[in-house]
């Protein structure tokens, strides 16, 4: 049975098409950029706040982007640009 898609082999480091490298980690350096914490705890909880301060949306928007990244590297030949 087809799907009527190629697979096409993924780069071993591409930080532009993994979701968590150009979407979340992006707006959390943000968030954190400054900032210190003492312990472990002050680390989790932060983070903790982070995640519950975003709506659903914003990582659902971050997974869709996808598409859009991944049509760019196949229309390229393999190069994000």
């Amino acid at each position: 049975m087809g799907y009527g898609w190629n697979v096409l082999p993924h780069p071993p480091y591409s930080p532009d098409l993994a979701p968590s490298d150009y979407w979340l980690f992006g707006d959390m350096t943000r968030a954190f950029e400054g900032r210190s914490f003492n312990s472990r705890g002050a680390v989790e909880a932060a983070l903790k706040q982070y995640f519950a301060s975003h709506p659903a949306g914003f990582y659902r928007n971050g997974i869709h982007k996808l598409r859009e990244r991944w049509r760019l590297v196949v229309d390229n030949d393999g190069q994000y640009n």
